[in-house]
This record gives structure tokens, sequence and C-alpha cells, in this order.
């Protein structure tokens, strides 16, 4: 159940009672000195360091936990009786896209219903800093729709808003790099120059210095096909001045498997920058082997950190892709007004210029436009859940010029347009999920089922944490409980370099997810994903409810986190 909200108007929120406790017993006598703001009684621990659970309680004090351990309940403090659930870490999103959703509904209900606690924003060259141009970055900001107003141009300022929103998750952001190219190359398809490379330095080193995390590129699509290799390590060296990391959309082309690999640990070695690479399993539709292209991606990882690399990697959940059908267009021909945009795309000479254009779209069809499905399309619904191979045959025209044709009849919401692209086989990516190094994350964003998002779908956005619980825990076996829990809470943690969140110890924020681990499982479908996930019970962030025995309480308590 979802509680009714009124968004984005910011909620009040309770601060803890504080309740008189002496001491505590626990193999020995803690002191917590003179409160105690909530006792979770009778918890199966799961702390997130892959340890095996064990039965506890645990005390939590000025949003961190104060203790964790048996030790008897005084009379006048709060409890919380948790027999029968799992109390976990607060799950760690390490790849999500909900830099503006965030601003528009703070309330983050997919991902608190799935024991989300942190997500990491900026991905995929991808973001909502910094800005030059408002509206030609839109289209590079993932939910950020025409009439949505962008009030903020630096990462400070963007940070700024997020606390002034207060999110209910914590959040985190790197710096995009495709926000760098527009702020300076506009929408040149070619490497920066001398000049507008200093540009980008700079403008990096801002970001990271007002609070960003790390840098992220998203080289396989439009605005960032252009960017030289030399280029990219020059904004990593600025990255490892920062003490930040590299998150990396590779750049993806078919018939280098091995390259597109390569090509990430040369930057991470060259710059010193420790590199996480993005949903690594994409590797798999590179080659016509795919399981032989993830497993020379594991095998490059391997040799890397044998070299005394830091290098990691991260894959999400779903076996398929998902982005805006508008990635299939050159850069240069999104550039102008919406009429400028439609001339062009009713243009035949500029329709023939554009077939030959290598975009993620024909990249993801591998020639097979079966692949490609609709999903939705604002002004076409009739168009959902047909492939593109589909709606060509019914048009009598060939995929590109129907792709063209969906775009130009859609044109009032153009980056609204998404697609499915059905480009992985489980047997080919599970060794990613296997591999121990293996964090997960959404490639989403927040999303709620009403208020301002109740429209907007995301594939992932409800389900990426429930469904992989549920998958390789209950249903398939692959991965234990412990294990589990630590690839979305600890594993993330040590990349992000929180030794203070991502495990249920002593003196750690009190980020927790507690859910029965017999029910926790997602509800969304592929073609209905805007479905709440099951069996998560409650969620506390930084010592405050925010969903208690099933409900959403109102509360947002998450902190935006700078480096």
């Amino acid at each position: 159940m979802v509680e009714d909200s009124p968004v984005p108007l910011v909620l009040e929120t309770t601060g803890p009672l504080l309740y008189h406790l002496c001491t505590l017993s626990f193999f020995g006598v803690f002191t917590f000195g003179d409160k105690v703001d909530l006792l979770i009684q009778n918890a199966t621990v799961v702390d997130g360091s892959g340890g095996p659970p064990a039965q506890a309680n645990v005390a939590i004090d000025d949003e961190r936990v104060s203790a964790v351990g048996k030790f008897e309940c005084p009379p006048g403090v709060p409890v919380l009786d948790v027999s029968g659930l799992i109390v976990a870490p607060g799950f760690i999103d390490i790849h999500s896209h909900s830099d503006f959703t965030l601003v528009v509904d703070p309330r983050a209900v997919s991902s608190i219903t799935q024991g989300v606690t942190l997500e990491v924003v900026g991905n995929c060259g991808h973001g909502c800093a910094p800005i030059v141009d408002p509206e030609i970055t839109r289209s590079n900001i993932y939910g950020c729709k025409e009439e949505h107003e962008i009030g903020w141009r630096s990462v400070g300022e963007y940070l700024a808003r997020l606390e002034e929103v207060a999110p209910a998750v914590n959040v985190a952001t790197l710096v995009p790099n495709g926000n760098l190219r527009l702020a300076t190359c506009g929408l040149a398809n070619r490497s920066s120059t001398s000049s507008e490379l200093a540009e980008m330095r700079k403008l990096l080193a801002q970001g990271l210095e007002e609070g960003a995390i790390g840098f992220s590129t998203g080289l396989e699509y439009g605005l960032e096909r252009g960017c030289s290799e030399e280029e990219i390590s020059e904004l990593c060296k600025v990255t490892t001045e920062a003490g930040g990391f590299y998150a990396t959309h590779t750049r993806n082309r078919a018939g280098e498997a091995e390259e597109t690999i390569a090509e990430a640990i040369r930057a991470c070695s060259l710059a010193e920058v420790p590199l996480q690479i993005s949903h690594i399993s994409v590797v798999a539709r590179l080659a016509e082997d795919g399981r032989w292209a993830v497993e020379q991606a594991l095998d490059q990882v391997e040799e890397a950190r044998g070299r005394g690399l830091d290098v990691g990697f991260d894959m999400h959940t779903r076996l398929f892709g998902t982005t805006n059908l508008s990635a299939a267009l050159p850069p240069s021909m999104l550039a102008g007004e919406k009429k400028e945009i439609a001339g062009r795309l009713r243009s035949n000479s500029d329709r023939e210029e554009m077939k030959g254009y290598q975009s993620i779209i024909t990249a993801l069809a591998q020639e097979d436009w079966e692949r490609i499905v609709v999903f939705h399309a604002p002004d076409q619904p009739e168009l959902s859940q047909k492939s593109i191979s589909e709606i060509a045959q019914a048009k009598g025209k060939d995929p590109l010029e129907t792709v063209y044709d969906i775009l130009l009849d859609g044109i009032d919401h153009l980056n609204e347009i998404m697609v499915i692209a059905f480009s992985y086989r489980e047997e080919d990516i599970r060794p990613v999920f296997d591999h121990p190094f293996c964090m997960v994350g959404s490639d989403a964003t927040a999303l709620a089922p009403d208020g301002p998002l109740s429209e907007n779908t995301f594939h992932g956005a409800y389900t990426w944490s429930s469904w992989f619980f549920s998958h390789f825990v209950r249903e398939t076996g692959a991965l234990s409980l412990e294990e589990a829990v630590r690839r979305l809470t600890s594993l993330p943690a040590e990349r992000l370099g929180l030794g203070d969140r991502g495990t249920v110890k002593e003196g750690a924020w009190a980020d927790l997810a507690i859910f029965d681990p017999n029910t926790f499982s997602e509800g969304g479908t592929t073609f209905e994903p805007n479905q709440i996930a099951q069996g998560m019970r409650h969620v506390l962030v930084n010592g405050s409810f925010v969903i208690r025995d099933g409900e959403m309480t109102g509360t947002r308590s998450g902190k935006v986190l700078r480096g």
C-alpha cells in the first residue's frame, strides 16, 4: 500500500524518541550512554559481510546502529519484534538513473519497497549536471519531460536541489560525460579539441569538488561515440586526483567484445583510477558466441585485478535492454526545435544519411528487428508490444524507415518513446552473476504508482533487487542468502568507499532492509512492470522508518552523500 502524499512538497519527519538505557549485555556489558531510540528484537541478522546469518538484537541510536548481539531489553525502550524476518543492510543500487525522478517525486516508492536505501546516479554518461543549455540536455536526462523545469546548472546546485526535496533514499552522483560533451562540444560527433577538453576537465574537477563521487561514460550513445580514448584517459586522471572512480558503459561495437573491455582497462591502468564496468554482460551481444564473449570479459577483469588494478563490474537484472528509440538518430539530427527535427525526419535525403549511422538501436537489433519491441509510445499506443519488424511489415517499409516514421509521428514526446531489445540469453550471461565480484544494479529510475510519476515506466524500477533475490536464492539456489545480500550491500559499499554503510555493525548508519525471505519477490512483468514488490516488511533509512509493517510512512530521511 502506497501512501498518497502530495509531492514534491517536503514532508515533515518525526525525530526519534529518546529513551534511557543503562547497559546491555552481549557476551559482556555494553554501555550506550543515556538513550536508545529503537531495539529490533529476535532478528535473523545477515550483516552484509557474506558471513552466515546470526540470531541477534539490533539497537539503534541517533541514526546509527549502536549494538548487534544477544542482550536484554530494559523497560521503556521501543521494540520491534522481527521474528522470522531477515535484518540486512539496506540495498545499494550501484547503477541507477533516478537523477531526475527523485527531484520530481522523492518518495522513491519503487526503490524503497525493494529495500533500497542508497542510489548512485549519473551513470552511462547521462545525468542532471553540469548543464549549460537545458534544452539540448533534456534528452540526456532520463525521466525529464518538456514541461519539467531545470533550475540548476552545476553539480553543487543539483545536489542542493536534491537536499531541498528530501529524498527517501540516500543519493550519490557521478559526473556524466554526456553532459560534459554537451557543455563543450555540443552535438558534434567527433573528438574534442584541446580547448574543449580543457573545459571538460575544468567542469569535471568542479563537479567532483562539489560532491560528485566519480565520472561516468556512455560510449555507445550518440553524444559520446566521437570520444577518443585519449580524452577519456585525461578525464579519468582528473577523477583520480579527486579520489573518485570511473564507471563506464563501454563502447560496444559488434565483433569487438574483447576490445570493449580492454579499452576500459587501459583507461584504468593509465589514469590509475578505480574502474566500474557497467552492465558488463552487454558484451554477449557483440559476438556470435555470447557465452564466450562474457567469459573472456571476466578473464580480462581477473587478469587486471591480478596486476593490482582496481576493477569491478555490475549487471542489471533483465534479459533485455531498454532505451529511447530516439537513440537511433545521430546527435546532429536532434539539434534545434521540434519543427526542425521533424523536418529532417521527413527529408528523404536526411533519412538516407541517417541509415549509415551505427546507433545503439542498430547494435541491439543485430540485423534482427524482431528483437526490438515498442514498449511505450505516448502518441501511438497501438504500437505497444509490437516489434519493429512487425510494424515495418504492416507498413510495407524497411525497419529503419519505420523507426523514423514512429519518431516523426511521436515528435511531441520524442524522448519518451521507449523500446525493449531482447538481446541476451540467461545461459550466456549466467557466468557474470556467478562471479563473486558481480554487483547488481537497477539500470532504471525510481518511480511511484501514484503521484507525478504514475504514468512513467522503466524496466527494473520495481523489480531489480526483488527478482535478483527470488531468482538466485529461492528459485535456482545459485546463491546463498548471505551471498546475495553481500552483492547488494557491502560489495557496492566497498566500491563507493563507504565503510559505515552496507553492513549491520556497531557504528554503521542504520540503513536496514527487514524482509520475509520466503516471500520477497518481484511483482512486475515485462509488459506490466509497475507492480510493487512483495515481502519487504520494514525499511529504515538513517534510523527512521520509511516502511513500517509493509506500508510507506511518509518519512523521507535520505541524505545526499558527497565525495
